[in-house]
C-alpha cells in the first residue's frame, strides 16, 4: 500500500518547514473545535504557504498572510451562505451524495483546506471522522467525492488524474512546480521546484 504523504514529499522535494510551529496548530485546532489530520497538518508544515504547479494554495496557521485559520473561516462564512434550497438538484451535494444535511465549518460539515486560483474548492468531509474524505467544488457548481486522505488527493492531483470531477486534471510534466507565497506586500513569490520524477 502506498504511503501517499511520502509520496507527496518525494515529488515536492526536501521541506524547507520554514512555519512549522505546533502552537499555531494547537490554537487553530481550539479555535475550529476540531482536529485537522496529522497527515495535512505535516504537508501545510512542511511546505506551506504554498502554490503548487501553478494553480493549487495551500497555507498555514502560523503566518499572518496566507493564515489558514482565516482563509477557512472566510471560506466557511461564504459557502454558509450559498441558498442551497434553490439550486438545481443537479448542483447540490446533498442529493448527490446523499448527504443527511450540508453545512460547513461544523464538526459534521465540511470544512476548506485548500483552493486553485481555478475556483476549485476542496474540502475535508467530517474532520473528526475515522473514515477519510473529502469534497471537491470545481468552481461552476460540479461536486465530485474523493473517499481518500489529503495527501493521496494531492498525490494523484500532482500525477494528473483528474481530482475535482471529470476533465479537471491540471498536469505538468516534469518536476513539481512550487512558489512560495510572499509575506510581505513588497515581496514576490520565489518560485522553485520538486526532483526529477520521470514524468
Amino acid at each position: 500500500m502506498t504511503d501517499h504523504l511520502t509520496a507527496a514529499m518525494a515529488m515536492l522535494g526536501p521541506a524547507p518547514n520554514r512555519y512549522a510551529d505546533p502552537a499555531a496548530w494547537d490554537q487553530l485546532h481550539a479555535e475550529l473545535g476540531i482536529r485537522l489530520p496529522a497527515d495535512y497538518q505535516a504537508l501545510v508544515d512542511g511546505y506551506a504557504p504554498v502554490q503548487l504547479n501553478g494553480h493549487l494554495y495551500i497555507c498555514h496557521p502560523a503566518t499572518e498572510r496566507w493564515n489558514l485559520g482565516q482563509k477557512i473561516r472566510n471560506t466557511v462564512r461564504a459557502w454558509s451562505e450559498v441558498p442551497w434550497d434553490d439550486l438545481d438538484p443537479d448542483e447540490d451535494p446533498r442529493l448527490l451524495f446523499e448527504l443527511e444535511e450540508l453545512s460547513f465549518g461544523t464538526r459534521n460539515g465540511l470544512w476548506p483546506i485548500a483552493s486553485t486560483d481555478r475556483g476549485e474548492t476542496i474540502f475535508l468531509m467530517a474532520a473528526d471522522d475515522a473514515a477519510p474524505g473529502l469534497l471537491v467544488e470545481d468552481g461552476e457548481g460540479g461536486w465530485a467525492r474523493y473517499d481518500m486522505t489529503f495527501t493521496e488527493w494531492l498525490y494523484r492531483y500532482l500525477i494528473g488524474e483528474d481530482m475535482a470531477g471529470p476533465n479537471t486534471s491540471a498536469f505538468y510534466p516534469g518536476p513539481v512546480q512550487l512558489r512560495r507565497l510572499p509575506m510581505a506586500a513588497n515581496e514576490r513569490a520565489e518560485p522553485w521546484h520538486g526532483p526529477d520524477r520521470g514524468m
